[in-house]
């Protein structure tokens, strides 16, 4: 009886040792590994606009969003008395920051000279 154990031991060892590492080997080359962080787009850059030499006779659309509605009203109102040449435009975005509005960046981009943009928090 003491030989069989050690003969099904020297077995199972000798099988350990040659066929699994063998088998181990050709399971390595199947694994496909993938990078969660993923791949980022590329960064569009987009300069910013030049500086208004001055706000004399120039249009400045002031756009209130989300929770800046009560607040820029009261902005409008001191820069209109600190620079009174300028035209001030009170628009209020509806909808959060995030929401896009075409129709009033087009606005923006076709009447007004400068956008100050109000959001809230």
């Amino acid at each position: 009886m003491k030989n069989r154990i050690s003969w099904k031991w020297t077995v199972m060892i000798l099988f350990a040792g040659i066929v699994a590492p063998s088998a181990c080997l050709a399971q390595e080359a199947k694994i496909a590994v993938l990078n969660p962080r993923g791949a980022l787009p590329p960064i569009r850059l987009v300069p910013m606009a030049p500086r208004l030499d001055t706000l004399d006779g120039k249009t400045v659309y002031i756009i209130a969003v989300s929770f800046a509605v009560p607040l820029i009203p009261e902005l409008q109102k001191v820069l209109a008395e600190k620079y009174p040449k300028t035209n001030w435009v009170l628009k209020t975005k509806p909808g959060s920051y995030f929401d896009d509005d075409p129709q009033l960046w087009a606005e923006a981009k076709e009447k007004a000279n400068a956008v100050i943009l109000g959001v809230g928090h």
